[in-house]
């Protein structure tokens, strides 16, 4: 969808400055979901992610994004213009600071290391920090604009409604496909890359249980990132949406029904199945709330959007219990489900529960195949070249001592730490 005026435009800054706090959940949330010895790591890991992500994306990314209207290249098929990528200067050169795109660009540094942050969960405790940080910058740099200028730039996504008549085009105000399903499709090829952590997946028997390490970590988190997802999908309603006073108050409404209907459902589904409650599926069907909420809050009603919640935290159990047992996929944070699902469905009910012109779900549909068929596959060359120069699992050694020992060299709870030789006779 493309940028369109809205008189909120002088809230957004005040928005912006909130953003931050949902990769701040985002990433207790992952320390949390983590073991004791790599938890200074994973924490460590999210700020340097996130700094990458802001410097690459401040270098280079916003000049191949940039904003709706500005100046872009194309290509014809068709007799049609086909917008695909931005020409704007590099080091977020050429912004008019007292302008909607100024604020389009505060946004969008803090939406990337965002969407950072997701497969960084996913590869916890076997990912080497500096490959880390390498993949970060070339996601930020050069996969996630692209696909957001196609987007949220004025690209051919966002053209679908004039080229092809479909709807009002992809839309995607809160970063459902952009940030959410971006990030775990990111964490797929990173766990299809660094593999299972020791000991999850034996010769024999179920996948061995691994439990997060500080559970209040991770409910903590999840209400740190509320707060956020309300900026972030306020923010995109107002740039993206052109949303007036009412739509906001509705976006901020509807944010807060997918997350408590998403992780009321993954409660009853994991006492249904568990016969108690699971406090960290509890908690990832709240994230997944929220990742489903970018795609349906600035559009949808409040019914529509407690629907959208109830569905996805009913499915998230099930779909993290598939991908493990299945799939043979560890993911210690759920990124795949909870972010790229979450997202995709997402997207999927904005494009029958909206109330727009004939065509709108298809118009989601060709942007979900965009991710999946061109996007996905592009992210796995990338990183699997990536990993030949900066080679992406840490060694054995590491794994067995911890990420915190193995890389910082101290462990995040010292304190905590029994010495055997202590309790033997002398």
């Amino acid at each position: 969808m493309a940028a369109v005026s809205s008189p909120l435009f002088p809230l957004c800054p005040l928005l912006v400055l909130l953003v931050p706090l949902a990769p701040i959940g985002l990433a207790l949330l992952n320390t949390g979901l983590n073991r004791s010895r790599s938890a200074a790591q994973a924490l460590l890991g999210s700020l340097c992610v996130m700094a990458v992500a802001v410097v690459a994306y401040s270098i280079v990314g916003w000049s191949l994004e940039g904003f709706a209207g500005g100046g872009a290249h194309s290509f014809f098929a068709g007799g049609v213009a086909w917008n695909w990528i931005a020409t704007g200067p590099l080091f977020l050169g050429g912004i008019q600071w007292n302008s909607p795109e100024s604020c389009a660009a505060a946004l969008q540094v803090f939406a990337a290391g965002m969407a950072a942050l997701i497969p960084w969960g996913s590869g916890a405790e076997r990912w080497r920090l500096s490959s880390a940080c390498v993949a970060t910058a070339l996601l930020a740099a050069v996969i996630y604009p692209i696909f957001g200028h196609w987007v949220w730039g004025g690209g051919w996504l966002a053209q679908l409604g004039s080229t092809l008549r479909l709807g009002r085009g992809f839309v995607d105000p809160g970063g459902a496909a952009t940030v959410q399903l971006m990030g775990g499709l990111a964490a797929l090829v990173v766990m299809w890359i660094v593999g299972a952590r020791r000991g999850k997946f034996p010769e024999s028997g179920p996948p061995a249980a691994i439990p997060a390490h500080h559970i209040v970590y991770v409910l903590f988190g999840c209400a740190t990132a509320l707060v956020g997802w309300l900026a972030l999908n306020g923010a995109g309603a107002i740039l993206f949406a052109g949303a007036e006073p009412a739509a906001l108050a509705r976006t901020i409404v509807n944010t807060t029904l997918c997350a408590c209907g998403s992780m009321l459902a993954a409660l009853v589904v994991t006492r249904v199945r568990f016969g108690k409650p699971d406090a960290s599926l509890c908690a990832n069907g709240w994230i997944a709330g929220l990742a489903a909420s970018s795609g349906v809050a600035a559009l949808v009603s409040p019914a529509a959007a407690l629907f959208t919640g109830v569905v996805a935290g009913a499915f998230l159990p099930l779909i993290i219990e598939f991908l493990e047992v299945r799939c043979c996929l560890d993911d210690p944070s759920g990124g795949i489900a909870v972010h790229g699902f979450a997202g995709l469905w997402g997207l999927v009910a904005c494009g029958f529960l909206w109330h727009a012109p004939p065509g709108q779900l298809t118009a989601q549909l060709v942007g979900i195949a965009t991710l999946v068929g061109l996007v996905l596959p592009a992210t796995y060359v990338l990183y699997r070249l990536l990993n030949r120069i900066a080679p992406f699992r840490t060694h054995p050694e590491g794994e067995r001592l911890g990420m915190d020992l193995h890389e910082l060299g101290a462990g995040a709870y010292p304190e905590f730490v029994t010495h055997s030789d202590e309790f033997l006779p002398r």
